[in-house]
């Protein structure tokens, strides 16, 4: 993965990965390494394999519910970046086209890169924190 800061203010990067990078891992040693507490993002590209998931309420925990190993567009990925426990955490929802049209989307546990993933991340001025929602189980992002 390259990056480049775009803008100071707000704080804009653009990251460009390379086939064969795996997003989600990318994503959160780039938050970790620039110690990211509020950022959003947005995302184009495409991957050779992804892995999805939905949140079940009833085990309160991430399924996996669409595992492809082909190519596919990356439609659309949008997320944030809030401190847990002092720590950058990546959330990202994703949606993804199919080569005759059909489209998946949920929760990102993990894409293969191929050809390209370009980000766009802002990171906000205001530090988001996220805690624990006694109801869902979910690290939940909290303004206070």
């Amino acid at each position: 993965m390259q990056y480049r800061l775009l803008s100071e203010e707000p704080k804009t990067y653009a990251l460009i990965f390379d086939p064969g990078d795996e997003l989600a891992a990318g994503l959160n040693r780039f938050a970790s390494e620039q110690k990211l507490a509020g950022s959003s993002f947005k995302a184009i590209g495409a991957f050779s394999a992804v892995k999805l998931a939905w949140f079940n309420w009833e085990t309160k925990k991430y399924q996996p519910s669409v595992v492809l190993n082909e190519q596919v567009e990356l439609l659309s990925l949008v997320g944030d970046i809030a401190l847990k426990d002092g720590k950058p955490q990546v959330h990202a929802h994703v949606v993804i086209g199919k080569a005759d049209g059909t489209a998946h989307g949920g929760h990102l546990l993990e894409a293969v890169v191929r050809p390209t993933c370009e980000v766009i991340l802002t990171e906000s001025p205001e530090h988001m924190q996220k805690q624990i929602d006694p109801e869902s189980g979910l690290a939940l992002v909290r303004l206070q």
